[in-house]
């Protein structure tokens, strides 16, 4: 960390550095985010958001609903923070804001795609899959609590700490919500692809018989899932050398495999909302679905 003269602190709860005072390489991040790229993600989560408030509503699909507006409010409240850091790269409030809401934003995105795929599951043939539907949402949601627990404690013991070791000893912890956050996501698309394997193994007639509206959502999940993955394996690289790394000040890296990846991810989950085919309307009742299923297998009996 740099030390300054004249009681010039640069980092910190008791930070009183500004651009006038202080040089910019005296900052955490050495440079000053660059406004347009952080309007434009706020502008791109913002209509995310009302794009899933509406498909919400209109679908009734609240629990997802919750989910993804919560993703989406903490996407924009960090990069809001991305934008207070420009006009004063010491301030603290906005590295708080970002280092926080962006590294935890995605837990909500994932605990969204987990109950839909328990949802999908149950809807299309319960008996495809190794694992009991409903357990596969309360653990992974519970994983992802944990890892959210960590990420947000380390991050805000990061952004607390007096000294470099104090600062990294935070760091660790944000990386160790990171790594179990891998760990699920690696453990959840191996569980997903196998299920979209026993469902490619259908009889034609019944492969056929699903909605493709429904197949849809399977392939855009399962995308959005993919990328949010490619996204924390990036942060766990990132932030392994701590926040005083070349590589935790590479914007241009920043922005293409956090920010562009991440927005890629909400926007799958728009296009493939699940809503459309597990949500109040849109979706024939359980009992009509499994009286189709029954009379396809009835017929390739015959």
């Amino acid at each position: 960390m740099y030390v300054l003269p004249n009681g010039l602190v640069p980092f910190g709860p008791s930070a009183n550095c500004t651009l006038e005072t202080c040089p910019l390489e005296a900052s955490i991040l050495k440079y000053r985010p660059y406004q347009g790229a952080s309007g434009t993600f706020i502008a791109v989560f913002a209509l995310c958001l009302i794009v899933h408030a509406y498909q919400g509503v209109r679908t009734r699909s609240w629990g997802f609903m919750a989910s993804m507006l919560c993703g989406c409010a903490l996407e924009i409240a960090g990069y809001a923070g991305r934008l207070v850091i420009h006009d004063n790269p010491f301030d603290f409030g906005g590295f708080l804001a970002q280092i926080i809401c962006i590294t935890v934003a995605p837990v909500f995105f994932c605990s969204a795609i987990y109950v839909v795929l328990s949802q999908v599951i149950n809807h299309i043939d319960r008996s495809l899959s190794r694992f009991n539907p409903n357990l596969i949402y309360w653990i992974f949601i519970t994983f992802d609590l944990a890892s959210l627990i960590l990420q947000a404690a380390g991050g805000a013991l990061s952004c607390t700490g007096a000294t470099a070791a104090d600062i990294q000893v935070g760091v660790n912890i944000s990386l160790a919500g990171l790594v179990f956050q891998v760990a699920t996501l690696a453990i959840f698309c191996a569980l997903f692809a196998d299920y979209l394997v026993a469902c490619r193994r259908l009889p034609p007639a019944r492969w056929a018989s699903l909605d493709r509206r429904l197949k849809s959502v399977l392939g855009f999940l399962f995308a959005s899932i993919l990328f949010v993955l490619v996204r924390c394996a990036y942060r766990i690289v990132e932030l392994h050398e701590g926040y005083f790394s070349e590589l935790f000040r590479d914007e241009p890296l920043f922005i293409a495999l956090e920010s562009v990846v991440m927005c890629i991810a909400v926007i799958c989950l728009n296009m493939g909302h699940p809503g459309t085919v597990l949500g109040k309307t849109g979706t024939e009742p359980e009992k009509d679905r499994a009286w189709e299923l029954e009379r396809i297998s009835s017929q390739e009996r015959s």
